[in-house]
């Protein structure tokens, strides 16, 4: 999955390919020129009854078209003209990965949402843009159907949801985003599905987390309510942490070493990556031994009240929770730092490791990043090691 880094007018593709006025067109031919992910969109079939323009490429090039003529997108500043054209043009990058056409002929993308957020999160990387932009966007892409049903899901769903979006994204972005997905479809639903995305608006906004942050009383309250479905976002959670843990996060080459040497000094080190060499375990083995005697490390520590830093690369929101669940458990704060460098600066120092990782490795473990969110930790540092 390839990206588009800065050009030699310092300028992203993303920057370069935007509309601009006074007429707000949207170059398409160059776009299809420029990205391999957009021309893996021609011909990718849709559901008639939601998509009856055509086929996906079709679909993102009429949301785009949609995004420039509205006059919300059109007033905002320039930079986050950029990131919505952005995540408009990502929203269904994953189509062409997650459409199948089922037993009755109904074609269906199952998953095209999370997935996207990681094809998103790839491509932008790629391109060299800021984290917090790039994320932004990937959070937006992930959640872009949200606004169409989100009424239909259960309160405090759709307040996690809500939230969350706050914390990376913004809500009213969100809502430009899935008012251009809308208007760029030929759809008998498309007035209804247009209603539903105002009142997810008006709710954010009737939360006061529409464009900012939801407000929690504390680090450990929104620690807390993300990890316990029935706690309110307001709920004060008295803070009873006795010990701080640090849990690196990013791929091989990207500096998790370099940055506890630097900022952890004197601190133990739960390392899966000492324990493999201890063992005599190689990464393509079962991992099992390898994670059991890292696990007993970390449970003695915890008994003895005594932080650490737990280094791996916890690439996934899945196996950061499992360390993250035995540290909450044992009544200790959870610090995630998630350390990352330029594809080509950490490809260049993991080759120039005793114990490479191979490149393809590598690229299947980037497939499936995601970084670390506020809602996973009581705080979350994104750290770029260039």
């Amino acid at each position: 999955m390839s990206g588009q880094r800065s050009g030699g007018d310092g300028k992203t593709a993303f920057e370069r390919l935007c509309p601009t006025g006074p007429g707000w067109s949207v170059p398409w031919a160059e776009i299809h020129a420029e990205f391999d992910w957009v021309r893996r969109l021609d011909g990718v079939p849709q559901d008639a009854v939601h998509h009856a323009e055509g086929d996906v490429a079709t679909h993102t090039r009429m949301a785009c078209e949609a995004l420039a003529a509205l006059p919300a997108w059109r007033e905002r500043p320039e930079d986050e003209r950029v990131r919505l054209f952005a995540a408009v043009l990502l929203h269904d990058a994953a189509k062409p990965y997650c459409t199948q056409v089922e037993d009755d002929g109904r074609i269906t993308a199952h998953g095209h949402s999370r997935r996207g957020d990681l094809i998103a999160r790839r491509v932008l990387w790629e391109a060299g843009v800021p984290i917090a932009w790039r994320e932004h966007v990937a959070a937006l892409i992930r959640h872009h159907q949200v606004p169409f049903w989100a009424l239909e899901r259960p309160r405090g769903d759709l307040d996690r949801i809500v939230h969350r979006v706050s914390l990376l994204a913004r809500n009213d972005d969100l809502g430009v985003l899935a008012t251009a997905d809308i208007l760029g479809r030929s759809c008998a639903d498309a007035s209804g599905m247009l209603e539903n995305v105002e009142l997810f608006v008006q709710y954010a906004s009737d939360d006061g987390c529409l464009d900012r942050p939801r407000r929690f009383p504390s680090d450990h309250s929104r620690f807390t309510y993300f990890r316990n479905p029935s706690r309110v976002a307001d709920h004060d959670a008295y803070d009873d942490t006795t010990v701080t843990v640090t849990v690196m996060s990013g791929l091989p080459g990207s500096g998790k070493d370099h940055w506890i040497a630097a900022n952890r000094p004197g601190v133990a080190v739960v390392s899966l990556d000492a324990w493999r060499e201890r063992l005599a375990v190689k990464p393509t083995d079962d991992q099992g031994p390898v994670i059991a005697a890292a696990t007993d490390q970390a449970k003695v520590l915890l008994r003895a009240r005594k932080p650490f830093v737990w280094n791996a690369t916890n690439l996934t929101r899945q196996l950061r929770a499992r360390c993250i669940g035995l540290v909450a458990d044992y009544g200790g704060r959870v610090e995630i730092v998630s350390v990352e460098a330029p594809p080509d600066v950490m490809r260049r120092r993991n080759r120039a490791r005793p114990r490479p990782v191979p490149d393809g490795v590598i690229d299947r473990m980037a497939g499936r990043w995601e970084t670390p969110d506020p809602t996973e930790a009581h705080r979350v540092d994104w750290v770029l090691n260039a």
